[in-house]
């Protein structure tokens, strides 16, 4: 920290009461005549012999002789330096010493301590703060940007700009301790400080690069301030942070206009925007025109940029490199010549008024474009004229000899007429990057901060201040309460010197806009937040469409698939990718991907997500209780929900179900009505129906859950991760390189495919002819799940199948049919999946089992034992199969509760056996007993409503043991032994197979399959 001013020193002893500060702190002083007494702090004592003195703002100690100012108190009281003890009393000594103040805010006896907690993000916007807050007090840095021009009224806030003089330190926790190591630590990380623990911007005006959407510090630049501007010699006058040159200063001007100014430096940049020439940006310096800025132009559809860079060889090199980009990438481009030696910030201080002279400029800018000349528009000044000033020379007053005054440029802006002059008391709105919105009624300016918080047309509480000069006004207010306006402007009437009446109507205006702005935030608050529709183009339509109506859909989605990096999981994509595809219907299914850590199911979960279009699906990483419920009403519907972790999502869970089983949500909750204000019960809608989306590692899965979704369980054989570990290695090649760049085209093409997919009716002819198992009351919940699969397989056709009408009731109703492949497919995904699910062991624990199967059946080979003889500890398993002990504890465990292992021993500290009581009888693949082959399907009773008999009941299942029939034993058809025929239908149905359709071509296929499989 520079020098501290002895009059800088005087001022506070004299304009910080001592008395305030010491009550301030909990001391609790009385009054002795004219002076105030207390116990000493400094030794013990019974009677008060610490005197302090109101008039000369000194105290002292009679019993141990201690004495001193305002300042020896701070430092005596806190425990540090001067320069310390300075910067704490600064905060809240006046710089124009108008009255004294006392000193009773918290932050006096400590600086607001930057958190050691802080992400990058937070520390970097509270580093900001503080050179904010050091800039207002730092007379040099006001001074600097006096002598440079930069004076305007809202500078300094809107871009929140800042001096770095070392008391950063003063807002830091002591570097012994554990919170200032770390913090400090963090701020070298984010180049804030340097290896050697000095400030990187130290001695600079700051001027921090704002997120235009979140406010986040994107970088910082530093301006070196010296005396006359002089920088010591090997010191650079332009800093930055070490972190990426990111972000755009001032991208609100590409919001605001199509036509923006783009300057070389910040300092030249801001000086446009004090003359009134708000649409300006700066690059990062003659070669720092970023991709940031590139994206913003493209973002904001900026038209034209006129290139204000320095007139120097660098300047002009990087202006005509800059201006040919500009030109390729369609925008017009204007470079504007400045005088040789001069820059902007020079050229507007030596030729005054600035607001003219750059005007001057910016309307003889020359064109570098080709071919003719667009005219040239012209943007208003928004700043006072000031009527005493001499006018504007022309460039030529101030040019070299070798460049004289282009007549034609001086001429039009003579022509040009003058732009309209603001009356003094009309109100001019602006809002700045950090949301703060600035009111200027003639001399005096209004600022407002929070209203964006007021969401309900019952409240408008607001920071509030107003300024007029050096002088001003500050609180926080509800402008609604008619009592609170009358204190807030009796109070800023006698600050300002102002008439009450005055403040008033500017008041009143303010609140006008105020609710204004309010009801727009409501209507978009409350506007449905669907994502805007991605409109194709012929190209990119042709080619879904070709995808779409390729008779060889399905190998296409496979091959796909696997070019997309997914190794070994083909069937697994399948149906994931296929429940996608069932958002689009009614009642669309849920997956659920389990698997162990680092298995591979996040993989798996992006794999199929990457291939849905970004609008139609919504990904978080956990969800609490009630968040479901406080959605838009549509924005869940008929889109995917995918949460990373089912862990995530277990306080939703109920949620979820319902969400899942009735297709929507409602929920009852207490808020105040918008009229009266009393509590009343409000309903909250959120509309399904959604596909759902999980990822778990668990093995005790909510049953409630589970039953709900396709279960995909992740392949973790060892061959498995043999072809893993050849997929990373092919990616290192340029194969791989090659291979990842057709990657991001078959995404964009299936995106694309689904954007061309519409919710249809999906009607099956065949479903009254469709059989599954019965033999447990969860198959209700799998048997749909299944005839949903089957539905979404048509679906995915939509294009390749016929679009048929009904009348129902005057409406009509447009429906595709399912067709014998489309139950094949999902036959065959059943197979597995839903046939992996129906088992009571989960898949990993049941390949646990075979690996200790195989084990005994070696052992007992060795031993010339019976396996039920061989007995083996969970380490000898876990030598065997490789498996983490952690998984093992979980596995064993499921089988010893299932039955397969038997425990022996392991209590009072003896060693615990196993013994197998499995056989290995079990099929190695999984099959879905009771479905039937597509292929045996009857085509003469696909109309609907035919009104033929059907006879499922006699027809072979797919998966079925020998000798099940429809109801589990005997022959195909046949009733059991003894057994009553239920209802007149089965005595017809048994009557019609026996007596006429022996002899028929479809009973011999089904003979021949029965035999088949004997």
């Amino acid at each position: 920290m520079p020098r501290i001013p002895q009059d800088e020193l005087e001022r506070l002893k004299r304009e910080v009461s001592l008395v305030r500060l010491i009550e301030s702190q909990g001391h609790q002083l009385k009054k002795r005549g004219r002076d105030w007494v207390m116990r000493c702090v400094f030794h013990e004592e019974d009677t008060p012999s610490l005197s302090v003195s109101e008039s000369k703002n000194v105290w002292h100690c009679f019993g141990c002789g201690a004495s001193g100012t305002v300042l020896d108190w701070v430092m005596e009281t806190q425990g540090v330096s001067l320069p310390h003890a300075v910067q704490l009393l600064r905060n809240d000594a006046p710089l124009d010493g108008a009255a004294k103040v006392g000193v009773a805010r918290s932050h006096v006896r400590h600086l607001p301590s930057l958190a050691a907690d802080a992400d990058e993000a937070s520390l970097l916007r509270e580093v900001a703060d503080a050179y904010h807050a050091t800039l207002k007090q730092s007379p040099e840095a006001l001074d600097y940007l006096t002598q440079r021009a930069l004076v305007h009224g809202e500078l300094v806030d809107t871009f929140r700009l800042g001096y770095a003089n070392k008391s950063l330190t003063y807002r830091l926790p002591p570097g012994h301790s554990k919170e200032g190591r770390e913090v400090r630590a963090k701020l070298q990380g984010v180049g804030v400080y340097r290896a050697s623990g000095h400030e990187h911007l130290n001695g600079c005006l700051v001027v921090p690069v704002l997120d235009l959407e979140t406010g986040a510090v994107r970088q910082m630049y530093g301006r070196r301030i010296a005396a006359g501007h002089k920088i010591p010699a090997g010191q650079p006058k332009h800093l930055y942070l070490s972190l990426p040159l990111a972000g755009v200063w001032n991208e609100v001007a590409l919001v605001a206009s199509r036509e923006v100014i783009v300057c070389e430096a910040l300092i030249d940049a801001m000086t446009f925007w004090c003359a009134g020439h708000r649409n300006v940006i700066a690059a990062y310096g003659v070669n720092g025109f970023t991709q940031d800025h590139w994206a913003a132009l493209k973002h904001h559809g900026t038209r034209a940029v006129w290139i204000a860079y320095d007139r120097d060889d660098a300047g002009n090199a990087a202006a005509e490199k800059l201006g040919t980009e500009l030109r390729e990438a369609g925008i017009e481009t204007w470079r504007v010549l400045l005088p040789k030696g001069l820059d902007v910030n020079e050229y507007a201080r030596k030729v005054t008024p600035a607001e003219k002279s750059l005007g001057v400029l910016l309307h003889q800018a020359e064109w570098i474009g080709k071919g003719r000349r667009p005219a040239v528009p012209v943007e208003p000044v928004d700043v006072e004229e000031n009527k005493d000033a001499e006018p504007a020379p022309s460039l030529a007053a101030i040019a070299a000899p070798d460049e004289p005054e282009t007549q034609t440029g001086a001429q039009a802006a003579k022509d040009e007429p003058p732009p309209p002059l603001p009356q003094a008391d009309d109100v001019q709105m602006s809002e700045t990057a950090g949301g703060e919105l600035l009111f200027t009624f003639g001399e005096r300016t209004w600022r407002v901060r929070g209203w964006q918080k007021n969401l309900g047309p019952e409240q408008m509480r607001v920071n509030a201040q107003v300024r007029r000069g050096e002088h001003y006004h500050v609180d926080t207010l509800d402008v609604y309460s008619a009592k609170a306006r009358g204190l807030y402007l009796k109070a800023a009437a006698v600050e300002l010197g102002s008439q009450e009446d005055t403040l008033k109507r500017d008041l009143g205006r303010v609140l006008l806009k105020l609710e204004a702005l309010q009801d727009e935030a409501i209507r978009a608050t409350l506007a449905p937040k669907d994502k805007p529709a991605v409109e194709l183009d012929a190209l990119e339509h042709a080619a879904a469409l070709d995808w779409l109506k390729a008779p060889d859909l399905v190998a296409r989605l496979e091959a796909d698939m696997a070019r997309c990096g997914v190794v070994g999981e083909a069937t697994n994509l399948l149906a994931g990718y296929l429940a996608a595809v069932s958002r689009k219907l009614d009642a669309p299914l849920a997956v659920l991907i389990q698997s162990s850590s680092a298995a591979g199911k996040s993989s798996l979960m992006d794999a199929v997500l990457d291939l849905m279009p970004e609008e139609e699906r919504i990904q978080y990483s956990a969800m609490t209780g009630q968040s479901l419920f406080y959605l838009g009403e549509t924005d869940l519907q008929h889109r995917i929900l995918a949460i990373a972790e089912e862990e995530g999502v277990r306080q939703a869970a109920y949620a979820l179900k319902l969400l899942q089983s009735d297709g929507e949500l409602t929920i009852a909750s207490t808020g105040k009505d918008e009229a009266t204000g009393n509590l009343v019960t409000k309903q909250y809608r959120v509309q399904g129906p959604v596909m759902l989306m999980l990822t778990t590692t668990a093995i005790d899965v909510d049953e409630e859950l589970l039953n709900r979704c396709l279960v995909l369980t992740i392949n973790e054989s060892r061959e498995q991760t043999k072809q893993i570990h050849a997929m990373q290695r092919a990616k290192q090649t340029l194969e791989g390189l090659l291979a990842g760049t057709e990657r991001s085209h078959i995404v964009e093409l299936h995106r694309n495919v689904q954007r061309l997919l519409r919710p249809v009716h999906v009607v099956n002819p065949y479903a009254e002819q469709l059989t599954f198992m019965d033999d447990r009351t969860r198959t209700r919940r799998d048997h749909m799940k299944y005839l949903t699969l089957i539905r979404a397989v048509a679906l995915l056709h939509q294009y390749q199948r016929e679009h048929r009408t009904v009348m129902h009731r005057g409406e009509t109703l447009t429906y595709i049919e399912v067709t014998k492949a489309d139950i094949a497919l999902a036959n065959r995904i059943a197979h597995e999946v839903l046939g992996r699910t129906l088992d009571e062991l989960p898949p990993q624990t049941r390949r646990l089992l075979k690996l200790v199967h195989a084990m005994v059946l070696e052992r007992s080979q060795k031993e010339h034992v019976k396996p039920r003889e061989v007995r083996f500890t969970r380490r000898e398993i876990r030598e065997f199969t490789r498996w983490s002990d952690n998984q093992l504890k979980v596995h064993c465990l499921r089988t010893v509760e299932q039955e397969y292992l038997l425990a022996h021993g392991g209590h009072h500290g003896r060693l615990q056996f196993y013994e197998l009581a499995y056989d290995g009888a079990a099929d190695d693949e999984p099959r879905l007993a009771g479905l039937i082959d597509a292929e045996i399907l009857d085509n003469d009773e696909r109309k609907l409503g035919s009104g033929k008999l059907r006879l499922a009941q006699s027809w072979p299942m797919v998966g079925a043991k020998l000798g099940d029939g429809w109801g589990g034993q005997g022959t195909p058809g046949a009733l059991p032994d003894g057994a009553e025929p239920e209802s007149e239908a089965e005595t017809g149905a048994n009557a019609v197979y026996v007596e006429k359709n022996e002899a028929t071509e479809r009973h011999r296929t089904c003979a021949r399959i029965v035999k088949d499989a004997e």
